[in-house]
């Protein structure tokens, strides 16, 4: 019973990594057609679409956060692909600001510090839970100080929000990695519940990984002249 539990579980989360891959793969794609492309970069930049698009982003994610009961399996699979392309064609901003060789530098730092997180939290035996309302406290009051910089456009604030960025969205993830076996655990006498628990976690996993990368890109990236 126990070993067919635990393959069960093993097999939910390596739905939740393959969606979670795809996901970054459809983006990196996105943001190279986007980089490669004058008629596109133009197209996005040179108008409010850019704008329009972080705003259809967000709403998806709210979408499929907020009614994953409600919609079918299917229709949250495609929002999530849309998602992942959208996110692409807006993130294809930082492939002009830095250098491709820091680029690609941090993203194998960031794959590497998420293997080993993920890890962690798959496997220790501490409850996170008291982690996670902190940790959303914390992303709140980030989001807020974000804000607010925006108008003051202090540099050192930057970088005490960017550091502060990273600390959240490490312990994210591994705080996400052990509510995804919470998550097996309510849905696993429902298929069809079950699947779309996979898309969440995906999505779940795939803005940790995003946006760890962007926080410690702005330490270790090096912008173009």
């Amino acid at each position: 019973m126990n070993a067919n539990y635990s393959k069960n579980m093993n097999y939910f989360f390596q739905r939740i990594y393959f969606w979670m891959f795809l996901g970054l793969m459809l983006s990196a794609i996105a943001s190279l057609t986007v980089f490669f492309s004058p008629t596109f970069f133009r197209l996005i930049f040179g108008t409010p679409l850019f704008f329009i698009l972080i705003l259809a982003e967000l709403g998806l994610v709210v979408t499929i956060s907020g009614f994953i009961k409600r919609i079918s399996e299917n229709t949250a699979r495609v929002l999530f692909i849309i998602y992942s392309l959208l996110t692409g064609l807006t993130l294809s901003v930082i492939l002009f600001a830095y250098t491709s060789a820091s680029v690609f530098f941090t993203l194998v730092i960031v794959a590497s510090m998420f293997a080993l997180l993920s890890i962690y939290g798959f496997f220790t035996k501490r409850d996170l839970s008291r982690l996670g309302v902190i940790l959303f406290i914390a992303l709140i009051t980030l989001i807020i100080s974000m804000i607010i910089n925006l108008f003051l456009r202090n540099s050192y604030v930057d970088m005490i929000i960017s550091f502060i960025g990273v600390i959240i969205f490490t312990g994210l993830i591994v705080y996400d990695t052990q509510a995804m076996k919470k998550f097996y655990i309510l849905g696993k006498r429902n298929k069809k519940l079950l699947s779309k628990f996979v898309i969440i976690g995906a999505l779940k996993l795939y803005l940790d990984f995003v946006n760890l990368f962007l926080f410690l890109l702005r330490f270790l990236g090096k912008r173009k002249e």
